[in-house]
């Protein structure tokens, strides 16, 4: 019986097996973005703030008529479909939305006003997160008197009436150097600034609680990790969800207090010179329109619908962007 037997010429075939390449870890913040992008009334809302972030910033361009101009001969004009307004005249071409008491052209002011109320919304904000995270984070992380020190500082500032602090800070330094500085924005934006920075402040801390004794934070220390960087290099990323939704709810909260403000008289100052950025603010047009409601309503309901719009898109961008960021969504569809 013959034996086969393999041929010393013979080489065995090595399959080798290459490892399968590693999933690409998608970032978490990659992730949210594309739940985001999936929740229609958000991207809507994304859409409505670009159009208005983009229009105060090229005010000048888009508006048609210069927003200081008077034309005397066509005071109280309705807008252009308007046959017969509550004070007999027709709508004029030259003026879509109509003018006010002086003649002046009502959608120019309302697209200038967008810059106002932008701005108001945008960098107190960043100013509000600059400090509440900062004291938030140090506050939770360090304990103790520190944070016994820091948490007593903010429930005396959050147990004052926002509004009132600001009626109050508006009539007592409106004349000083500082409330004249960028026709009464500076004290603004610093007035808003002192007081609501409490509640990023305490939502800081508590996501700072919740993670600074947490596997990875203990494995920082354990290597020598100073308490600056785990703070911000370990715990502040991990806590920037809530921080961001934050931020999406604390814009549409200022430019109602600036409209609020600008309807009682203590918000921007009007200006005179068509060379001004900040010429006007949707509060202020709000006073302008109340005075003579029954005779032009056009002249306040222009910016309302405004601050309507405004607010309503950042209500539901802040729904998309906390639904994006839960972390009990992580991995769902």
């Amino acid at each position: 019986m013959a034996v086969l037997t393999p041929s010393v010429n013979d080489k065995s075939k090595i399959v080798e097996l290459n490892p399968l390449p590693d999933t690409p870890r998608r970032d978490l913040l990659v992730d949210a973005w594309f739940r985001l992008v999936r929740n229609k009334a958000a991207v809507a809302s994304m859409f409505v703030i670009v159009s208005f972030i983009v229009v105060a910033i090229f005010a000048d361009k888009i508006a048609p008529l210069n927003p200081l101009k008077m034309h005397q001969e066509s005071t109280y004009a309705p807008p252009t479909w308007v046959v017969d307004g509550p004070t007999g005249k027709s709508g004029d071409s030259r003026f879509l939305l109509g003018t006010d008491t002086l003649g002046r052209d009502v959608l120019s002011r309302t697209l200038y006003g967008a810059r106002v109320s932008m701005v108001v919304g945008f960098l107190p904000t960043a100013i509000i997160l600059l400090i509440g995270t900062v004291i938030g984070l140090y506050s939770g992380y360090k304990g103790g008197w520190i944070d016994n020190l820091l948490m007593r500082l903010t429930d005396i500032i959050y147990a004052f009436p926002d509004l009132l602090f600001f009626i109050i800070v508006m009539i007592s330094l409106r004349e000083t150097l500082l409330g004249q500085a960028l026709n009464g924005l500076i004290l603004l934006f610093a007035a808003l600034a002192i007081v609501n920075w409490v509640g990023e402040a305490r939502i800081v801390r508590g996501q700072v609680l919740s993670l600074k004794n947490k596997e990875f934070v203990e494995a920082a220390r354990c290597i020598g990790a100073r308490d600056s960087r785990i703070m911000f290099k370990h715990i502040l990323p991990n806590a920037l969800g809530p921080i961001i939704i934050t931020a999406a709810m604390t814009v549409p909260n200022m430019i109602i207090t600036e409209a609020i403000l600008g309807y009682l008289g203590l918000g921007l100052r009007p200006s005179t010179n068509p060379g001004d950025v900040f010429i006007t603010s949707w509060g202020s047009l709000l006073l302008d329109g109340q005075v003579s409601i029954n005779a032009q309503p056009w002249v306040l309901l222009a910016p309302a619908i405004c601050v309507s719009l405004v607010v309503l898109a950042f209500s539901f961008l802040g729904d998309g962007l906390r639904d994006a960021l839960d972390p009990r969504l992580q991995g769902t569809q």
